[in-house]
This record gives structure tokens, sequence and C-alpha cells, in this order.
């Protein structure tokens, strides 16, 4: 009970007005393109209640990427481990100054995995070396240990401290596909940075953690070991509770089934394929405790779609693309998908490519092309009503 009211106390005032008066989604934002690293790439992976922006930016030459923070106007590079890169890929939000990430060592990789963090860093320095979780809080960034194997993956941390995840354990599964050799399982983390083991469903060989929420709830997914990265190794989507996993369910597809948010409410947004097979075709889905799996669709004349965030009303944003391959971010709230485009009034030029996460005031952060530059930039989306 203690910690139920601690975690609603951590609730902003302006999540308890607007859930008491139903205060509609806001129609019109105002759009600021952040400043990054050096190179022609950045993006917003994460924004949360103190309006702090996390995700990535590439450095100069775009051979390698630094996970970033920006906190108002200041950007802050975070650094790597050693390796040349490092990247926040999920939302983390809690408010206690903590970030979580994956970063690349200098320690070598006596597999040669790519691993999972190996697809969000650039073809020149994606391999070859260890790639680990870690948590970064005033200034410093420590690494997460694994189970046991070469790499691990560090996606979210809640405001108790608890990171969760996934990692490598010494077992080679003979359900990877190469160069992927070990075995991997969800972890969480706790304070002292040990690392618990959360299973896969029965009849799953791995399984892996993405978000967290104050009640301890761990969303993620359950599967073979694949490639590491999506595909079947997100068979199904999972809600760990007590550390038990349960199924989901899906949207009509039997890969890509991933969570990528939970909120208080226990709601869970994510992306999944909607007919079998692991070609990547995705529609965005919403899990409530009242609807259970709900296809959330795509924008008028799209074919795909992935949510990417969530804040505590339920609104969920995310990118809808159509079949040429171009991309747009999306606002979802109350059973309506529109596109955060044309509900930008005034500030910077930019076409919006990604709607990464929103905070609990609204404010949304996620990727878009600067239309001066031609560079891929962070944008700040703050509502104006």
């Amino acid at each position: 009970m203690m910690h139920t009211s601690l975690a609603r106390r951590l609730l902003p005032a302006a999540v308890a007005l607007a859930c008491a008066t139903g205060v509609q989604a806001q129609t019109r934002y105002s759009l600021d393109i952040l400043t990054g690293l050096g190179g022609t790439s950045a993006t917003g992976n994460s924004i949360n209640d103190r309006g702090w922006i996390t995700g990535r930016g590439n450095l100069t030459g775009n051979q390698s990427r630094h996970a970033t923070l920006w906190r108002g106007d200041t950007v802050t590079d975070l650094q790597t481990l050693g390796g040349p890169n490092s990247v926040v890929v999920f939302p983390v939000k809690n408010i206690v100054g903590i970030v979580s990430g994956i970063a690349q060592t200098n320690e070598p990789d006596p597999l040669n995995e790519t691993w999972s963090c190996g697809f969000f860093f650039p073809a020149a320095t994606r391999t070859g070396v260890r790639c680990l979780g870690f948590r970064w809080r005033n200034n410093v960034m420590t690494p997460l240990p694994t189970l046991g194997g070469t790499h691990g993956f560090a996606s979210g941390t809640n405001n108790f401290g608890f990171t969760v995840g996934w990692a490598e354990n010494t077992v080679h599964d003979p359900t990877c596909v190469a160069p992927q050799q070990l075995q991997f399982r969800a972890v969480r983390w706790g304070l002292d940075g040990k690392p618990t083991e959360l299973p896969p469903l029965p009849g799953d060989s791995t399984s892996a953690a993405t978000a967290i929420n104050d009640l301890g709830e761990i969303v993620g997914i359950s599967g073979i070991c694949d490639i590491a990265v999506g595909q079947r190794s997100a068979r199904h989507a999972v809600v760990w509770r007590n550390r038990v996993p349960h199924n989901l369910g899906d949207i009509g597809g039997d890969a890509w089934n991933t969570p990528v948010a939970i909120n208080l409410r226990g709601d869970i947004a994510g992306f999944g394929n909607t007919v079998a097979g692991i070609d990547f075709a995705p529609h965005a889905f919403l899990w409530t405790r009242r609807t259970g799996i709900v296809d959330l669709g795509t924008l008028p004349g799209d074919s795909t779609s992935q949510a990417s965030g969530m804040n505590e009303l339920g609104r969920v944003v995310g990118q809808s693309c159509n079949s040429a391959g171009v991309c747009r971010g999306f606002v979802w709230t109350r059973g309506t998908m529109r596109d955060l485009q044309a509900m930008i009034t005034e500030g910077d030029d930019a076409t919006i490519l990604t709607a990464n996460d929103i905070d609990d005031f609204g404010v949304i952060t996620g990727q878009a092309i600067d239309n001066a530059t031609g560079r891929f930039v962070v944008f700040r989306a703050t509502p104006l009503d």
C-alpha cells in the first residue's frame, strides 16, 4: 500500500487535474529544433516530466553516436563506456535524474555478435566490442552486469531506481541466427546493480524487458533467440507481475509483438505485425485491462505504424508510414490518430518524421528534418492550448 501511495504522489498535479476534468487532447503545438552533437542526425527518444529529453546525437563525420541529454536548450553528451557508441533507445520516464541506455566498451567481443545494440549504431562501428546497459546519474555512466554472457541492454528506469532490459547468459541457444549465438533473458537491475532474471513464457527460450512503471509492472517480449532484436524474439508481448510473465495477445501477427511503454494505470502501448511472418509490417497497439489489445491502425493513406511512447493520460505517440516508406509522427488520443505535423501552428520550420515520446504535460519529442539545413534533428513540440 505504501508503495502504491508513493507512486501516485509522483504524478504531477496537471495529470490529476486533467483526469478529474476530462481535458481533451491538445490540438495546437509550437515546434522547437534542438542542437545536436555536430553530426547530421539526432533523435529524441524520451521525455520526462522535468522536460528532460534523451536520445542520441551523431558526432561529426557520422561514424559514431552518443547518448544525449537535452535540458531546455542545454545539450549534454553522456559519453560512452569506452567504445565509439551509446544511445538512449526507449522512453525513460523517471524524474529522479537517472538516464538508462546502451553503450559500447573497449573490450573485444569474443563472438563478434551484432547483438541488440548494433542495430542502433552506425554500420562502421556497430560490432567488434562489448555493449552493455548503463545507468547515468550526476555525470557518471555506470555499466550494468550481464547474466554471465558478453552483452546487455538497458531500456528504462522507474522512480525507485529499478532498471529493466535484457542480458546474455552463457547458453549457446540453437534458436539463434548467426552471428548471434548466446541466449538472453529479461532483467531487472536493483539499486545495487544486481540483475534479477525475468523468465520467458513457457515454451520460449528468450525474453527482453522494455519498460517498467512505478508499481513494478514490467513489459517486454518473449520468444526465441533469432537475431536478438524483434522478429521472432518478439513472438509474444508480455507483462511481468511479480516476475511472472502474462501474454498480452496480439493483433494478428506472430512476430515483432513489442510493448514499449506502460503507465501507472497499467495501459500498455507498442506495436506488432498484423499478419503472420517476419516481414516488418506492424501496426501500433494499445492494451488496457478493460479492452485487451487493440489495433490503433494508421494515419489515412498509410500501411504501417508503430507506437513509441505514452503518458499517464493514455495518449500515445509514434510513427505512421506509407508503402513508399515516407513516415510522419502521430498523436493518438481517445480513439483518434492525428498527424502531428498538421497540429504545428508556430515555431521552427521542420518536417516531422516520428513522434517518439510524450510527457504528462503533452510535450512531445522525436525526429524531424530541418527544412533549412536538411539535417535530421531532435524536436520539442509544446502544446499551446
